[in-house]
Parts: C-alpha cells; sequence; structure tokens
C-alpha cells in the first residue's frame, strides 16, 4: 500500500497503490502539446497498431499536422464543431487531433446510429463539418441536411468527408480485397464502401499532398472546449457534456497515476472499447499517448479478431467492460492464446461479477479492476487500487485529486451518516464545464464548488471504498454501452399501435443488461412484438432496441400516473419468457 501521510477527509488515501500520489501536478498544456511532448520523447516508438499496419508517434504526428491544414483550408478554426462518426482507426485518431490543433471542437458520435439517432444531435451542435466512415456517410447526410420537420431544427452540413477504412490497412492485406473470391468481397463489405456517396468527398483524396500546418500556428489554451460528448447525463435527454482540454488532459494524468507500474514508452494497449466513448476515449488515446503506448485499435470487439491482436501485439493493458473479458476467458483457452501478457484490466460500465474477476485472473496472472465514471467526469473518478488491496465487488476509492460527498437525494446539502445509502457528488479537475447550451440542466446538475450530482446511490465504507447501491436515474446498461429508456420510449409510441410504452433492464447472464419494453396497445390495435422490434431498429442503433417486448393491458402508475418502472421490471422478471428472442 501507499505511504501517504493519513487524511481525515480522505481515509482512502491509506489503500492507494505505491507510487500513487495523493493529488496529481494539475496539467499546464492542451491535449495535442502532450501529443507534441510525446513525439520529442518517443517518435520513433509504435503509437498505432491497425490490423497489422503500424505507425509510430512521428508518423501520427506528421498525419495529424497534414489533416490539421486541410481542415484549416476547409475553414475549420477555434470553436469549430467537426463532428466525428468513426470507429476505431488511424483516421479517427488523426481527425481527432487534427481538429483539436486548430482549437476546433470535437463531437465524437457512434456510427451505427440510425439518421434519427444523428439528426437529433447534429441539430444540437450544428457542426460546420463532418468526418465519418464511409459506411455511415450516407446517413450523416441525410442527418444533415434540412429536414423541414417543425420537431427537427434544420442544419446543413456544408462539408462531410468520407473514411475508407481499407486506406489505413497493410499493403498486402489492401491487395487481399481486390481478389476475385467470396471471402475478399466480404471483408471489403465490412469496411465500408471505398467510394464516398454523392455528396460527400474522400478523407485520403483531401488530404492527398497536403503540405503539414506550420509549427508557429497557435495550440489551443488548456480551458478551451475539446469535445462534446453526447449522454443522457441524470435526466436521460440527450445533451453534449462540454469537456474541455483541461478536463479530458486532467483526468489522463489520473488515469496514469494511478496504473503506477505501467511504464512510458513500454506499454501495449488493446483498444477493444469504441474512441467515440468517454471511457475509450481517455484510456485508449489520451492517457495512452501521455505513456507513449502504442495502441492496438480495433474496429469493432470480434473475439477471434480480438485474440488474434492478443497473440500478435501481446497486450499489457486491456480496458474494457464484463461482457468482452468473459467472452476472452471463454475462447482464448479454446483456441490455445495466452494472455498473461495482459498485467492490468480495468472494467467499468456495469458491475464486475466476482467469479470473473477469479476466471480471468488465473488465467492471466495479471488484475482485473473495476472503476467508475461517468462521461460528464471525463470519465472516472473511482478505481479500485491496482494492488491486492482491491477489493472486488467495490467500485474502489476516489482518484487523485477527487473529493466525494454521499448525500440526501432530495437534499444534496445534507450529507448522510456513514455507511448509509445516499447519492454520490464528485469534484476533481475532471468534472465537465456543463451542457452545450442547456444552462438549466446545467445548473441542476453541477452544484456551487464545482460538485456534481452524479444521479447514483452508494455506500462508503469506513475506510472510503464505494459500493453501488443504485442508479437514481432511469440507465439501462447493456454491452457497456448506456440506453436512456424515456429515447426508446419515444420511438415507441410513434408507432400507431401503440399507446404508451415503459423501457427497463432486465438482468442477463453476463453482468450487463438487456433491454426490454412493456407496450399498451392503440384501441383497437393488436401490436405485433417482432414487428414493432423492426420498427425500432429503424429508429435506433442496435443495442438500443428492446430485446424483448411485452404487450400489457396497461401499465403500473403512481396516483399522478407516471409509469412505475421498477413495477414494470419486477413483473417482466416473475413472468419470463418461453423462448429467447431473436437478436436485432
Amino acid at each position: 500500500m501507499n505511504q501517504t501521510p493519513p487524511d481525515p477527509d480522505r481515509p482512502w488515501l491509506a489503500a492507494y497503490a505505491a507510487g500513487v500520489p495523493a493529488d496529481i501536478d494539475p496539467p499546464d498544456v492542451a491535449l495535442t502539446q502532450i501529443l507534441d511532448r510525446t513525439v520529442q520523447r518517443y517518435g520513433d516508438r509504435p503509437a498505432l497498431d491497425f490490423l497489422g499496419a503500424s505507425t509510430t508517434y512521428r508518423e501520427l504526428w506528421d498525419a495529424v499536422r497534414r489533416a490539421a491544414a486541410a481542415l484549416h483550408r476547409l475553414g475549420v478554426r477555434p470553436g469549430t464543431r467537426v463532428a466525428l462518426v468513426l470507429p476505431n482507426c488511424p483516421q479517427h485518431v488523426v481527425a481527432f487531433y487534427a481538429v483539436l490543433r486548430l482549437g476546433g471542437i470535437v463531437v465524437e458520435h457512434n456510427p451505427l446510429y440510425t439518421v434519427d439517432e444523428l439528426r437529433t444531435q447534429f441539430a444540437d451542435h450544428e457542426a460546420d463539418l463532418a468526418i465519418c466512415w464511409s459506411a455511415a456517410a450516407a446517413a450523416v447526410l441525410e442527418a444533415g441536411a434540412a429536414t423541414g420537420q417543425p420537431t427537427v431544427q434544420p442544419t446543413v452540413l456544408p462539408t462531410v468527408l468520407s473514411v475508407d477504412l481499407a486506406a489505413a490497412l497493410p499493403l498486402r492485406r489492401r491487395l487481399a480485397l481486390r481478389l476475385p473470391v467470396p471471402a475478399a468481397r466480404a471483408a471489403r463489405a465490412a469496411l465500408g464502401p471505398a467510394e464516398p456517396p454523392p455528396g460527400a468527398s474522400s478523407w485520403e483524396r483531401t488530404l492527398a499532398h497536403e503540405p503539414p500546418l506550420p509549427d508557429d500556428h497557435p495550440h489551443p489554451d488548456i480551458t478551451d472546449v475539446a469535445v462534446l460528448q453526447y449522454t443522457g447525463g441524470t435526466t436521460g435527454t440527450p445533451k453534449g457534456a462540454v469537456l474541455t482540454h483541461a478536463n479530458l488532459a486532467a483526468n489522463a494524468a489520473q488515469s496514469r497515476a494511478w496504473a503506477a507500474e505501467l511504464v512510458d514508452g513500454r506499454e501495449t494497449i488493446l483498444a477493444v472499447l469504441p474512441l467515440f466513448h468517454a471511457y475509450g476515449l481517455t484510456l485508449c488515446l489520451t492517457t495512452a499517448v501521455r505513456m507513449a503506448a502504442r495502441v492496438v485499435l480495433m474496429p469493432r470487439f470480434d473475439v477471434d479478431q480480438t485474440l488474434d491482436a492478443i497473440r500478435r501485439t501481446a497486450p499489457t493493458f486491456l480496458p474494457g467492460v464484463p461482457p468482452i473479458y468473459a467472452r476472452l476467458a471463454e475462447s482464448a483457452p479454446q483456441r490455445g492464446v495466452d494472455l498473461t501478457s495482459v498485467r492490468i484490466a480495468l472494467s467499468g460500465a456495469m458491475p464486475l461479477p466476482a467469479d470473473l474477476v477469479t476466471r480471468w485472473e488465473e488465467l492471466t496472472g495479471g488484475l482485473l479492476i473495476e472503476g467508475y465514471g461517468m462521461t460528464e467526469t471525463s470519465p472516472i473518478t473511482i478505481g479500485n487500487p491496482i494492488s491486492a488491496a482491491r477489493q472486488p465487488g467495490s467500485i474502489g476509492v476516489p482518484y487523485p485529486s477527487t473529493r466525494i460527498r454521499v448525500v440526501d437525494p432530495d437534499d444534496p446539502t445534507r450529507d448522510v451518516p456513514a455507511g448509509a445509502p445516499g447519492e454520490l457528488l464528485v469534484q476533481g479537475p475532471q468534472v465537465f464545464a456543463g451542457y452545450w447550451n442547456r444552462p438549466d440542466e446545467t445548473a441542476a446538475t453541477l452544484l456551487p464548488g464545482g460538485w456534481i450530482r452524479t444521479g447514483d446511490i452508494v455506500e462508503a465504507a469506513p475506510d472510503g471504498f464505494l459500493r453501488m447501491v443504485d442508479r437514481a436515474k432511469d440507465l439501462i446498461i447493456t454491452g457497456g454501452f448506456n440506453v436512456y429508456p424515456g429515447e426508446v420510449e419515444a420511438v415507441l409510441r410513434l408507432h400507431p399501435d401503440v399507446a404508451d410504452a415503459a423501457v427497463v433492464g432486465l438482468p442477463g447472464p453476463d453482468g450487463s443488461e438487456t433491454v426490454a419494453a412493456a407496450v399498451v396497445a392503440d384501441p383497437g390495435s393488436a401490436p405485433d412484438p417482432q414487428l414493432l422490434r423492426a420498427y425500432c431498429r429503424e429508429h435506433l442503433a442496435g443495442y438500443k432496441t428492446p430485446r424483448r417486448i411485452v404487450v400489457v393491458p396497461d401499465l403500473p402508475r403512481s396516483v399522478i400516473g407516471k409509469a412505475l418502472h421498477r413495477q414494470v421490471r419486477a413483473d417482466l422478471l416473475a413472468d419470463p419468457p418461453t423462448a429467447p428472442p431473436t437478436a436485432p
């Protein structure tokens, strides 16, 4: 354990692993300057690995400077919002830092979102430019076009740049895609179209022959906004969390300090978490760059592809979610893949089963620890010590430079007695600046003194370890992604056969949750659950689509008519399905 002097206000410091400080030094430069510093020290070290294609830090920085010059020519200036709609790939990393280099604001999006989901967010942030996966380009163009719908604010994207993932592959794999065989055609299709759709331009051709941005071009200030990350927050209404360079740089510094045993310039991080998610962005990108790690980019989580990458690259650090660890722990022995290179695995986003921890650590000889965070905190605030002091079943203790309070949810000015359940409040340099253009919701979430209401109910032990009790917000976590019931319910209510709906999360076998819905039929209608699921899939990403839909006479309601989601959940659990649903 750490030898940090005792602090009566921070009893958890005694549990810190050796070398972890009580507080971090506040970051003094923007994210782009952190990358620049890494290049100066470790320019020849591998920065990225994409399905076998390697990029050094110096090559990455050169690509960022050329991309920044091209984006500057297209009008990106300080404060310009640029939407990124990309899976994990080198182009995502280059675009991210190129936008920031110009003082622009990156707006991250899930590339599997539907037009409706994208349109809502695009209308909110009004980006001037989008850089997107070629397979998502048509949806981005449609989402960014003026809709004419009175309920959706029109917006027009003047520039859409379409990214061909195949361009980042090793030469031999690019050549293999041209073979006139079914496997090559399937692989090419999975990577998305080579050419952009009408209305979009090619990212690759836009950057071709572009000279680098001059070195004397000013970097952004550390207080500038860096990223808008969309989240439901504590209310479930999608909104952009405003994260500054200071927020993200601080959380990268905190995460680096937490893993004190890792060595700068020597680690390999397996990036199966999407970079468009706050969890993946911080651990697999900004923290990785700070410590000059090699980032093995996986465009999606596929067990076989991930095991191949582990065998080839021997990662030392693996951030993930419980279903990923469960799948790898099951499949690695069957395929004869050695996992012992993974010294540290960090799990978040959902509860981590104790038996999975045991199984993973027996296979790897390393540690699998649980942590906690939220988009509004960049995102990590709490983690189990990376030592024998960890407590499986607990979410851990506060990060360096992070304070917590446990308060009455109905009166956040009143702390609850020690050991009693209450809402978690967090204060620290990673706490966001507010919600984009939503002052009322910002005021309701950020309290005086920089404290943020998390909406999560915890219990704090005398030693400072925290245990999750419940979520005050109706949030469903499935496969590591957040699903806000209100968004799914709104789609279901648009169907002509549905009068009302309540969406809940049901426990799944891997520690994740399954999205389920109870719907009330419109008078004279007979909703078909399978048709309703297909309808949802047209308007929602697959992970948000209910796996189970049950038609009920009415929903259980409060005295004021509000649907009682906990009772709906209990009713669905008491009446399990007779057959498993088909996948969305």
